[in-house]
């Protein structure tokens, strides 16, 4: 990265904030969506059970998050770092209280019901995790090697969701957090031996994991991702008609609305975690590499922006936006093609979800801020 300009508040000139948007990385968004939009619309008008409020659900809520995007673009990052404290205990206790009052769906107690739209407070806990963390790594120097003492509460901090959200069971999820500050992580001087420990410990977790955490299903998730074809109208049959579909698309796709694995609903989930798969049915190798490469373009783009921060915290407020597209995009992808198992986790923006579309947006505004803030000061 290259080196970061320390520069005090008190030196805001009066250059209006949106003067200074990032124009590039508002049309990668809007790409991306209109490419959501498209795709949604299709999943959503199919004959059988055309799913027609829930399209406009998902329009309603991409409007809310392009709202929520441009306020926090106007407000200075350091803000939301400032109170991060308060932002994860908040999240916190909306763990703890939706383990007791939350709604029960498909064997998980995740969400809040609020009538019209449910709350998921392990997705907004993905963003209080960035500038809890991003307040904390910032107040060190570049140069500063991190040893045991200093990564032990940062450390906690990112366990303890984990454990609350893996107790709903999300799994999906609790692993994301944990990746989330791993790759925060990545980019801190630490300890040689601090890192031999922890890839001892990973190797310990994953037994551990498999004998006291997961339940049955999520073992039979696992056994059948790597071999579905035992399974095919069971526990493999998801990940079969998802691969039948990618696969049936071919280079250029079926068309528009051609799609039958979807059309004639033979995909399950087709509008959360296999819209991608609809996508490769119907506009095919093409379509699907074309929205890859637009998700690699924003990951670029959210890198370069944290290169170019004024500061350590927006660079490390990014970053921990570039971990939550990334993860998110790597994962669904490869479990629509087969190469992990389906474990729940949306694509940015193009999966059906009020609570993870808004917080892609929140972690997409927080960017924005860092970005600005590099021209409002000087």
């Amino acid at each position: 990265m290259t080196p970061y300009k320390n520069v005090n508040s008190d030196n805001y000139t009066d250059t209006h904030w949106y003067s200074k948007l990032n124009f590039q990385f508002l049309a990668i968004i809007g790409l991306i969506t209109l490419i959501a939009l498209i795709n949604f619309y299709s999943i959503t008008q199919t004959p059988a059970s055309p799913m027609v409020s829930v399209f406009w659900k998902q329009v309603l809520w991409i409007i809310l998050g392009f709202l929520i995007f441009f306020i926090l673009s106007a407000i200075d990052y350091q803000f939301f770092c400032r109170f991060s404290y308060f932002f994860y205990t908040v999240n916190v206790l909306a763990l703890v209280a939706v383990l007791f009052v939350g709604q029960s769906s498909h064997g998980a107690q995740r969400w809040f019901d609020f009538g019209w739209f449910s709350y998921q407070p392990s997705e907004t806990m993905k963003v209080a995790l960035i500038c809890v963390l991003a307040s904390i790594f910032s107040k060190k120097s570049t140069q500063h090697i991190y040893g045991f003492k200093q990564i032990i509460w940062p450390l906690f901090l990112t366990v303890l969701p984990m454990a609350l959200i893996v107790y709903q069971p999300d799994l999906g999820t609790a692993l994301l957090i944990g990746i989330q500050g791993g790759t925060v992580a990545l980019f801190l001087r630490m300890n040689r031996n601090l890192w031999i420990a922890f890839f001892a410990l990973f190797i310990i977790f994953i037994p551990t994991l498999w004998t006291f955490v997961l339940k049955d299903y999520q073992k039979n998730r696992v056994l059948m991702f790597m071999s579905a074809d035992k399974d095919p109208y069971g526990a493999g049959y998801n990940t079969i008609q998802s691969k039948i579909a990618i696969g049936s698309g071919q280079v250029f796709g079926k068309g528009f609305q051609q799609g039958t694995q979807a059309q004639l609903e033979f995909l399950p989930e087709r509008h959360t975690d296999f819209v991608f798969s609809v996508l490769s049915e119907e506009h095919g190798f093409a379509g699907s590499l074309f929205t890859a490469a637009i998700f690699l373009i924003l990951i670029l783009k959210i890198f370069q922006i944290s290169s170019e921060s004024r500061d350590k915290m927006g660079a490390y407020v990014c970053l921990g936006a570039l971990s939550i597209i990334f993860w998110h995009t790597i994962i669904n992808i490869n479990m629509a093609i087969g190469l992990l198992p389906i474990v729940g986790v949306p694509l940015p923006i193009l999966s059906y979800g009020g609570s993870n579309t808004i917080t892609t947006f929140i972690a997409l505004g927080l960017v924005s801020s860092v970005s600005i803030r590099r021209y409002l000061y000087s």
